[in-house]
């Protein structure tokens, strides 16, 4: 009987150690999970970082490019706009003071 008690507290024990042992295993797998983690998301960061500073100079110049065609348009379009009112300025007044006057 006392053997059969002995080997039920040896097993209990042996079962414990295990327990322990897989509850260690786990946080350390745990820990070493959030370590990887974090170790990727920096790398992320770095190599979108440097993709992001090889791309800029290229962004840039399409930037400026795109900026000088705008500002370009702009200009033709606000030279037009000035020709238009020397040329048809007394006109509009005209049009202008008839529609108020009622002439």
């Amino acid at each position: 009987m006392e053997d059969l008690v002995k080997q039920i507290v040896d097993m209990d024990r042996k079962a414990r150690e295990i327990t322990d042992a897989a509850q260690l295993e786990k946080a350390s797998s745990e820990k070493e999970i959030a370590e990887r983690r974090e170790q990727i998301r920096i790398d992320y960061l770095a190599r979108a970082r440097k993709r992001i500073s090889m791309n800029e100079p290229t962004e840039r110049k399409v930037a400026e490019a795109e900026w000088e065609q705008k500002n370009k348009k702009n200009i033709e379009l606000s030279q037009k706009l000035d020709d238009l009112y020397r040329e048809k300025s007394e006109e509009w007044v005209n049009a202008l003071i008839t529609r108020v006057i009622g002439e």
